[in-house]
């Protein structure tokens, strides 16, 4: 898998890039499986090139400490920035993210993350990527009022999508897989002399679940929104008495959990 010239430039001009080379090379030495994502493998897979403030790489829970104590070893100040889903590292100016969840808890890093990751280079070292299904997994969640990540999606369906296992893909959702539908369906309407890049029978089987579901009402009161934004459904959850997916036993986040990722968007983080 190569990247284009004009998105390897901007990577390798990245002012963290010895940092970030550095730390991958640590992570390797000390046997700590990781993937890369966020931006440069973003820029793998579509040849779309961004400028980055950070560097994303996801690691299974069980790794998390592993990483942190092998970057403090190298110099780095740590953090457990949320500790349903991220960790952070920092070098100078230049920082790290260590994902290994989703901001709503429910994209969890497991093993078929590592099972399915295809190999890259990046700043010149050879890693695996996150895969093109996780990616667009945790991206298609992203809808804040000042951020979506719905082209994202868009743009990895149009330049990856004979590579995409549209099976798996499917599964990765589970009950939320209208989320998925949704994207499809707005690819469509992006795209639509490439709406066939997506497999008719993919799109059949969902809109057939859909149908299904048309002549039901669902029992439970909840708001699937902060599923999909931590901040435009807080009136729904905190005042209008709709249940919160996000919390134990429905998701996969404690109240404290809930409360420490929405009192981060005061702080704009």
């Amino acid at each position: 898998m190569s990247i284009s010239e004009p998105a390897a430039y901007r990577l390798f001009r990245h002012p963290g890039r010895r940092f970030y080379r550095g730390a991958l090379r640590a992570l390797q030495e000390a046997g700590i499986p990781f993937l890369v994502g966020g931006a440069y493998a973003y820029s793998q897979y579509t040849a779309i090139a961004r400028d980055t403030k950070d560097f994303d790489i996801f690691v299974h829970p069980r790794d998390v400490e592993r990483a942190l104590e092998e970057l403090r070893m190298r110099g780095c100040r740590t953090e457990l920035a949320y500790p349903h889903w991220l960790a952070k590292a920092w070098l100078g100016d230049a920082f790290l993210d260590i994902i290994f969840n989703s901001g709503n808890g429910a994209v969890p890093v497991d093993d078929e993350w590592f099972r399915h990751a295809p190999e890259g280079n990046v700043l010149g070292v050879e890693v695996k990527l996150q895969p093109i299904e996780e990616m667009m997994w945790s991206k298609s969640f992203v809808m804040e009022r000042e951020r979506s990540d719905a082209a994202d999606v868009a743009h990895l369906i149009l330049r990856c999508s004979e590579r995409i296992e549209w099976d798996r893909l499917v599964g990765r959702y589970g009950p939320h897989w209208r989320v998925l539908l949704a994207h499809l369906v707005l690819f469509g309407f992006v795209y639509p002399s490439e709406r066939t890049r997506v497999p008719a029978r993919i799109v059949r089987d969902l809109s057939a679940r859909l149908a299904r579901e048309l002549d039901h009402d669902a029992s439970e009161r909840v708001c699937n929104g902060t599923m999909l934004s931590r901040e435009q459904y807080l009136t729904d959850v905190e005042e209008w008495d709709y249940e919160d997916p996000r919390v134990a036993p429905r998701g996969a986040m404690s109240p404290e959990d809930v409360a420490h990722w929405t009192a981060a968007i005061d702080r704009g983080r």
